[in-house]
């Protein structure tokens, strides 16, 4: 997924990044490709933030934009395993118990900062009756 962000030059001389579609979302940098690679860490940090607070994650708007911060994939799979959970109205705890973890276990799936093993996502999306694909696309070269 890749989320449109808008880089604005900051009073202190530096490149603030907001998110359109996380508006409690911003991050800075030096310069842009600095901006962006925080962009990245703090999107990660707004996601985590939905998570725990139980809201649907906003999909990538379609607002044209110059930039656009692409999630990292373990993110996007994590994202994927809590929008499946919540489709299937299928809790942690009960995740936990399809899966025979221990709750700590399915917390730790569910943070975007942890990293979390491949293993353990196949299992989780097995116990909800999906599995997980792996795609490849070329990516265009930052200048």
């Amino acid at each position: 997924m890749k989320y449109p962000v808008i880089l604005t030059r900051d009073d202190n001389d530096t490149i603030l990044v907001s998110f359109p579609d996380f508006p409690e979302a911003h991050t800075f940098g030096e310069t842009n490709d600095e901006a962006l690679d925080h962009a990245v860490d703090a999107l990660a940090t707004v996601i985590d933030a939905y998570i725990k607070d139980r809201r649907a994650i906003p999909r990538p708007s379609a607002r044209r934009s110059k930039f656009r911060v692409t999630m990292p994939a373990l993110v996007e799979a994590k994202v994927r395993l809590y929008e499946t959970m919540r489709e299937a109205k299928v809790g942690k705890a009960e995740l936990a118990r399809r899966l025979d973890w221990h709750l700590p276990q399915v917390d730790r799936l569910l943070e975007m900062t942890h990293a979390s093993r491949l293993e353990q996502l196949e299992a989780a999306f097995r116990a909800l009756g999906k599995r997980m694909t792996v795609t490849l696309e070329d990516v265009a070269r930052r200048h």
